[in-house]
């Protein structure tokens, strides 16, 4: 069961997804993330004509997040309002998450339906080398 602080981390990522730029999929996802000093960073995704080109909400975050100085995660959450149930990061989100946290963090997912799954960086993005290389010497 999650506590109070983790639905509203949720609500967060909730309310950062009505700020999204989806006019071609039509999937806005919001993400909320907990940085170690308290603070919370949200983004949303922002979509372009060129999908390749389009950003996700969670590297949204991430990079603001980044970009004024913050270096450590505690937790995160994404939601998909257009979806029922929780959906997963994508890979190159995954991928860009375990540059900065650990694979212990939690991570809350979310859809229109109330479920909330937990899961983890590690489980998101399993033998990843950086972190089993850190976790070896």
């Amino acid at each position: 069961m999650e506590s109070t602080e983790d639905r509203a981390l949720v609500e967060r990522a909730r309310a950062a997804a009505h700020f999204t730029w989806s006019p071609y999929s039509h999937f806005p996802v919001g993400a909320a993330l907990l940085c170690a000093d308290g603070s919370i960073v949200t983004g949303a995704n922002v979509e372009n004509r060129s999908y390749g080109l389009a950003i996700c909400a969670e590297r949204s975050a991430l990079v603001a997040a980044v970009s004024s100085g913050r270096r450590e995660f505690t937790a995160i959450a994404v939601v998909c309002s257009a979806s029922k149930v929780p959906v997963s990061p994508c890979g190159a989100c995954r991928q860009v998450l375990s540059e900065f946290c650990a694979p212990s963090m939690p991570v809350y997912l979310a859809g229109a339906g109330g479920e909330i799954l937990r899961t983890t960086i590690g489980d998101l993005l399993p033998l990843d080398s950086l972190h089993d290389l850190k976790d070896r010497k």
